[in-house]
């Protein structure tokens, strides 16, 4: 039969041209979130891509937190009952202890520091500088007890160390400066931030002074004029301290201050 004038004739390449054309299907047009298309469908929202290696290693660490702070209420909880039962231990007493107080600190300390690695990549400054007041004070108490331990063989008395007290003044310690100088999320500190240790330190001292010397008890010999050769040691120990604490927390504070790797990103 012959074709219609008002249409041209097909012919074979025409037709092999339009089976041979490709399928492509458009994608639809993204929507809003909530929205749905006209046949009423609702698009999935697009999963949020899964964080690396880093979040994984923070939320250990975070994890590693929870527990050191768990271990210092043990520690703290264990210590009272360790000193209650001393005759002459009065229980008001037991909140002088510059350790005892510190050691409730670090408790807060390494709680919020579980919660911001759980919640994000590198920490705020203020939380890093309340960590290192805190890993300071905690430091120091340990070295300071390990010297009274020392010394007490040269002062006729010897001094129980129960677990409690080696939590507190050893493990505790020094898990949390093994924290502190592994952390790759610490913020870049300000060599100002070592003014402020001694704040608290100059508090507990000028009040325990203080209160010694109206109930006659003193936490540690160093500070009690009945156990040393006079003020003038009793400088001596408050400068060593002040040298301690001092020196510590600028050593803690330029740990954060060394120059860091930035990781490349993959080529290809």
């Amino acid at each position: 039969m012959c074709a219609r004038a008002s249409e041209p004739p097909r012919t074979d390449a025409t037709a092999l041209t339009v089976r041979a054309a490709p399928l492509v299907l458009a994608e639809p047009a993204a929507l809003a979130p909530g929205r749905t298309d006209a046949a009423g469908i609702r698009p999935r929202a697009t999963p949020p891509a899964r964080s690396g290696s880093r979040i994984t290693v923070r939320r250990i660490y975070g994890v590693g937190r929870i527990g050191l702070a768990a271990t210092g209420v043990a520690a703290l909880l264990g210590y009272f009952e360790y000193v209650l039962g001393f005759a002459t231990f009065a229980i008001y007493n037991y909140f002088s202890y510059f350790t005892v107080l510190s050691g409730m600190a670090a408790i807060v300390a390494f709680v919020a520091a579980a919660i911001v690695a759980f919640r994000r990549e590198v920490d705020p400054p203020w939380l890093d500088w309340f960590r290192l007041l805190i890993t300071t004070y905690i430091i120091v108490s340990g070295v300071v007890f390990l010297t009274i331990v020392i010394q007490s063989s040269s002062r006729a008395y010897t001094i129980e160390v129960p677990w409690s007290s080696q939590l507190l003044h050893f493990w505790i310690p020094s898990i949390a400066l093994l924290d502190w100088l592994t952390d790759a999320g610490k913020a870049r500190l300000p060599w100002k931030t070592t003014a402020w240790v001694m704040l608290v330190p100059g508090i507990w001292g000028a009040f325990t002074l203080t209160r010694g010397a109206l109930v006659g008890w003193y936490p540690y010999f160093f500070l009690d004029p009945a156990q040393v050769s006079g003020p003038l040691e009793t400088v001596l120990y408050s400068l060593v301290a002040v040298a301690l604490f001092t020196g510590i927390a600028a050593a803690l504070t330029a740990t954060t201050r060394l120059p860091r790797r930035v990781p490349r990103p993959p080529q290809g």
